[in-house]
């Protein structure tokens, strides 16, 4: 068992970075309480993706935080339900109405330059091998206020790295779907070495870990192989739905494309397939159309 002041100083220490957590869910029911009375509702599932991250955010600190002080693999899980699962969930929910007025305070605004692609995923490979080393981990086993700095990135730059792929904010033109093809694949093999480094190596990194692994009657070797091989089954299964998505997004884009070229060549109008493109790829296909069709029909007036 956790000894009593680590099991007081976990408890404290999820008390302290579910506090923040519950008044940016207050913000954000708020925010999209206001945007449900102005006629533009954020969709139910994205509220149910932005809450279910919270939900799995208190979760993971609340039941696996004593755990993750004794056992490396229960750290790990922590650390994917932390800074993948709910850092996903989390960008999932979010909507360019929702962010408007964060956005609107310059501070807030200049951070956006952070979602590129070029720097949300450097930022967040760095901060996931930094935070392993050795002299690093321990310390934040040994120190709340290291360890809530490390949620707190770990979280943080999750959301960011997400929010490439699935965010409101813009992305650069070259970031298509072969940019997000490519970016998947960096930032699963990113995890991926980390996770084989764990697995098949025959030292043991933290030492912190002896106690609870006597505790629990487990080897300190097999306790951090088992953590090495959770992540990759995490990195497994999350990256076989991202690539299902990836082609069922190429395939509904490529479908939604030609629509759009057909529509406008049976109504005479001028369309190229490039701007149909980027119509589709931004979201704006459904926009596209209803200026098509309001060419029609003024053509028709005409």
């Amino acid at each position: 068992m956790l000894p009593l002041p680590l099991a007081v100083s976990a408890n404290l220490e999820a008390a302290l970075q579910l506090g923040p957590l519950a008044l940016l869910g207050l913000l954000y029911a708020r925010r999209a309480r206001t945007l449900a009375i102005d006629g533009h509702p954020v969709p139910g599932w994205r509220q149910a993706c932005f809450y279910g991250g919270f939900v799995l955010i208190a979760a993971a600190l609340t039941s696996l935080g004593g755990a993750s002080q004794e056992l490396l693999y229960v750290h790990m899980i922590e650390h994917l339900l932390l800074g993948d699962i709910a850092a996903l969930l989390i960008v999932l929910g979010l909507t360019g109405p929702l962010l408007a007025p964060i956005l609107r305070i310059g501070f807030f605004d200049r951070l956006r330059a952070l979602s590129h692609p070029a720097i949300a995923f450097p930022l967040w490979a760095l901060d996931l091998y930094v935070w392993h080393l050795p002299a690093l981990y321990q310390a934040a086993l040994r120190h709340s206020s290291v360890h809530a700095l490390e949620h707190v990135l770990f979280l943080g730059l999750g959301v960011n790295m997400w929010m490439c792929l699935f965010g409101p904010l813009p992305k650069p033109s070259w970031f298509g779907n072969l940019g997000k093809l490519l970016y998947i694949v960096a930032v699963r093999l990113t995890g991926t070495v980390l996770g084989n480094i764990f697995l098949w190596s025959g030292t043991v990194f933290y030492p912190f870990y002896l106690h609870g692994d006597a505790v629990y009657h487990i080897s300190p070797l097999a306790d951090q192989n088992l953590a090495g091989a959770i992540m990759m089954v995490e990195e497994s299964i999350l990256t076989l739905g991202l690539f299902c998505w990836l082609f069922l997004r190429t395939a509904r884009e490529g479908e939604e494309r030609q629509d759009l070229l057909d529509f406008a060549h049976a109504q005479g109008l001028e369309l190229t397939e490039a701007r149909a493109a980027r119509a589709v790829a931004a979201g704006r296909g459904d926009e596209l159309r209803r200026r098509l069709e309001g060419h029609a029909e003024a053509a028709e007036r005409l």
